[in-house]
């Protein structure tokens, strides 16, 4: 992928909190992410491995507008962000509080989703996780003292990821590879959903057009008050829904649903890159990586962060994230589905120990690192670094280890936020 932010932009990004993966760099195949190891798995731990580096290969994403609109449809099994979700399995969603911020109990809205389809097990020949995340700071404040807890002790969160995987015969899609030019299609609709956010099953109805769907009260409300109290007398006259298949009330299979909500973050589709061919870049111009990264008096965002950092072991973790994010400072997320890999965390303090990482609650296997999302993310869905605004140091995704086939189709995995200590205290 071509990196083709001039120069302001690239300003811009270095300002943000940063975080990044593993502990040294390597190299990766494949477009999709990286399958699984069969190494046993190895969690971070608070201070155990601090000073040890894995030579894991690492694939990095980074995000561009979609060169068409078909591009990023769920039968042509997109990485993407921001935007509605595309679902892999489009008929069994998750359902009930799953949806629901745990703290406020609003919807929560979609953040991203990687395809890591893992090719040892038929039952996993497609595979997408979804993570999803209230938009209130104050929730994800609320979310940094729950994640803490243990098992039998439930948690509230307000950042949740799910798994989703299909063997290659199935339902939804053609055994063959998608030709990826807007022809093909996949085997059948999904179900309907809501009208206002386009992410949640739309099991409510709009009484007056029967058209419309949502996934809340709230939603339809919010639909009715922005333009659906016309629109809705349009379809009622009409009996046409572009946003539904008129045969079952499912979404289109090949037309991207129209969303009514303008508060959705901006669409983009994920671009892979081994992080092994930035190794040589930055090798060859080492001085221009550094200068993206760290401007002494230029940057306040990221002093003002290094200057709050509780001790030597955060500025010793800081340093090493610095080196490691300036090969490729535009990447948003880091992937590497190995029992070894371990996250790199921007902080020493605040990281999970292996104890804190709950096994799978469908099979009782351990759960291992597979991905974490960086806050340069925040930058391209135009999140303003204000106090109240949404912020993290990182975003780290553990996944069940034997990717099981449990009894349903989209299973809750465990996600960890790493914030800056200098404000992860709530009242």
């Amino acid at each position: 992928m071509e990196n083709s932010m001039n120069g302001d932009s690239l300003e811009k990004l270095k300002g943000l909190q940063i975080t990044s993966l593993d502990d040294d760099d390597e190299e990766q195949e494949r477009e999709t992410m990286p399958e699984e190891s069969d190494d046993d798995d190895d969690y971070d731990d608070d201070d155990d491995d601090d000073e040890e580096e894995e030579h894991e290969p690492v694939t990095l994403g980074f995000l561009e507008k979609p060169k068409n609109r078909w591009s990023l449809l769920r039968h042509l099994f997109p990485s993407k962000a921001g935007g509605p979700p595309a679902w892999l399995d489009p008929v069994n969603l998750p359902s009930g509080r799953s949806c629901l911020c745990d703290i406020c109990g609003e919807q929560l809205q979609f953040l991203i989703q990687v395809y890591a389809p893992i090719s040892e097990k038929d039952s996993t020949f497609h595979r997408t996780l979804f993570v999803f995340m209230c938009p209130s700071m104050k929730c994800l404040l609320r979310d940094q003292h729950e994640q803490w807890k243990r098992l039998p002790e439930s948690s509230s969160r307000s950042v949740k990821v799910f798994s989703c995987q299909l063997p290659r015969s199935n339902p939804f899609y053609s055994r063959e590879p998608p030709k990826c030019n807007g022809t093909d299609k996949p085997s059948g609709p999904g179900v309907a959903l809501c009208n206002w956010c386009g992410t949640w099953k739309g099991y409510k109805v709009c009484s007056s057009c029967r058209k419309a769907h949502y996934c809340s009260q709230k939603h339809q409300a919010m639909h009715w008050q922005t333009g659906h109290k016309l629109e809705c007398q349009q379809l009622s006259l009409t009996g046409q829904s572009s946003d539904t298949n008129p045969s079952n009330g499912g979404t289109s299979a090949t037309e991207t649903q129209k969303v009514a909500s303008k508060s959705l973050w901006p669409e983009y589709e994920m671009i892979n890159e081994d992080e092994s061919e930035y190794d040589t870049e930055m090798s060859e111009d080492n001085g221009h990586a550094n200068a993206l990264i760290s401007k002494p008096g230029k940057d306040d965002t990221m002093n003002s962060m290094f200057s709050n950092f509780e001790g030597d072991d955060d500025r010793k973790s800081w340093a090493s994230f610095q080196e490691r994010i300036g090969k490729a400072p535009e990447q948003v997320l880091r992937y590497c589905r190995s029992a070894s890999a371990k996250s790199l965390w921007p902080m020493s303090s605040g990281r999970p120990s292996k104890d804190d990482i709950p096994k799978c609650s469908y099979c009782g296997s351990p759960r291992c690192f597979e991905f974490q999302i960086l806050p340069q993310l925040l930058y391209y869905f135009g999140v303003k670094n204000d106090v109240d605004s949404l912020d993290w140091a990182t975003i780290v995704i553990y996944t069940c280890e034997a990717s099981c086939e449990a009894g349903v189709s989209y299973k809750e995995e465990f996600v960890w936020v790493q914030q800056s200590s200098t404000i992860v205290n709530v009242p």
